[in-house]
């Protein structure tokens, strides 16, 4: 298919203007991949995708459905936040690493204390370079204490699988006891479910103790029939839900099942509400909102940069980044509420910021909020500027906008969290 035919297709999509991702990104991000149309891979659900009106995208070199024939990406967006929705997200690099040295491995790659959580329990992280700066953001699961379950961002997947089997080669030049296994999406799927009715839907197919499956903890199970489902309590959109792995031969059976929880509502989703869900919950789009520029400090993700490993400063960059904990740094990433004063279009990714008429930062996200019923932006500003209620001005197409600087989340989370 020719980058023009795509960007003919999604043109509609756009011009709804509740898709954050912009018109420039979809030219430069489909295009480039429709040049190697031959080589875009199909995950196990893609004939149930087109049989359900799934209009279909190739995104990072996966063909996968931007939204459904029955209902837009806004009604997908407020159906996910009233009831649960089914998305597919096979295309991320599922990983397990093995051996007693598995903790200590991937430990010397990214900011976790791998060490000291718990088994069946899981933390986001990130991977970092010499410079301090993100390489991608992923999760880690202690399954036990020889065996990690990462899940990491199908963008980066090449870049991630090459960083894990250089940390892996180089323990076991050293002899230590670890291995690495990649999943493939031909083997094993994934799939999101999302919403504050999943958990009721899911309980109906399976015997896992759901209410005492905690947020970011995980549990193997019986799904719909199907033995040995990974269930991992998390997502990306700010609800409660949960991301199950199945095997890819019976990822089918296991959708429709879901999807036959009717007195649950549960539905299909797509790309383009997955975006607008993780907006309002924060969330970061990597290569948008954090990369390889970007240290965890100046994305306000210190959080992700363990107590423990800040004092062992045994991770790529450590120095770097705990200086930045003690001296701060120049620009943080901030979140931006749009006045509806003069109907201001939304602030796409590459606008301008400014404050008292001279520019202080760049919006990485934004989109209409489906929730809040006005226009949100994910962005960076110099540091001195980051106070929430901060009055500043958007520039959109030559024209400046009322904006102030908010608190994230947009939306209030529902994560489904362990009692203290």
């Amino acid at each position: 298919m020719s980058s023009s035919l795509i960007i003919k297709r999604l043109w509609p999509l756009y011009k709804q203007r509740n898709w954050p991702l912009t018109f420039r990104q979809i030219k430069r991000g489909y295009a480039a991949s429709a040049s190697a149309a031959d080589k875009v891979e199909h995950t196990a659900l893609y004939d149930f995708h087109v049989q359900h009106g799934g209009k279909i995208v190739n995104f990072g070199g996966y063909a996968l459905p931007v939204q459904y024939a029955d209902q837009g990406i806004a009604a997908s967006h407020l159906h996910t936040r009233a009831h649960a929705s089914i998305f597919d997200v096979s295309h991320m690099l599922q990983t397990y690493v093995h051996g007693k040295d598995a903790i200590e491995c991937i430990e010397s790659i990214c900011t976790a204390d791998i060490h000291n959580t718990p088994n069946a329990n899981g933390s986001l992280t990130v991977f970092t370079n010499s410079a301090g700066c993100i390489l991608d953001d992923l999760i880690v699961t202690r399954v036990n204490d020889k065996q990690l379950y990462v899940v990491s961002n199908a963008a980066m997947k090449q870049q991630d699988m090459a960083l894990m089997e250089a940390a892996v080669v180089k323990r076991k030049a050293d002899g230590k006891d670890v291995s690495i296994e990649f999943l493939s999406p031909k083997d094993q799927s994934l799939i999101a479910l999302q919403g504050p009715s999943s958990i009721k839907a899911l309980t109906n197919l399976t015997k896992a103790n759901l209410q005492q499956l905690y947020f970011m903890t995980t549990v193997i199970a019986e799904v719909a029939g199907v033995n040995d489902c990974r269930i991992t309590r998390c997502g990306y959109t700010g609800e409660d839900g949960v991301e199950i792995s199945v095997p890819s031969s019976k990822i089918k059976h296991v959708t429709e099942a879901l999807l036959q929880q009717t007195n649950e509502n549960v539905k299909m989703a797509g790309l383009g509400a997955r975006d607008s869900l993780r907006l309002e919950a924060g969330l970061c789009l990597y290569g948008n909102d954090i990369d390889s520029k970007t240290t965890p400090i100046e994305g306000a993700l210190a959080w992700l940069v363990a107590k423990r490993r800040r004092a062992e400063l045994n991770f790529p960059g450590a120095e770097i980044i705990v200086n930045q904990l003690k001296s701060g740094v120049q620009k943080r990433r901030i979140g931006l509420k749009l006045s509806t004063a003069g109907k201001p279009p939304p602030a796409r990714s590459g606008a301008h910021i400014y404050h008292n008429n001279v520019e202080v930062g760049y919006v990485t996200s934004g989109c209409p909020s489906p929730s809040l019923g006005f226009n949100i932006a994910m962005g960076y500003i110099k540091e001195e500027l980051k106070q929430t209620g901060t009055k500043v001005q958007v520039k959109i197409r030559d024209r400046f906008y009322d904006a102030e600087i908010a608190k994230m989340p947009f939306t209030k989370t529902n994560y489904f969290m362990k009692p203290k």
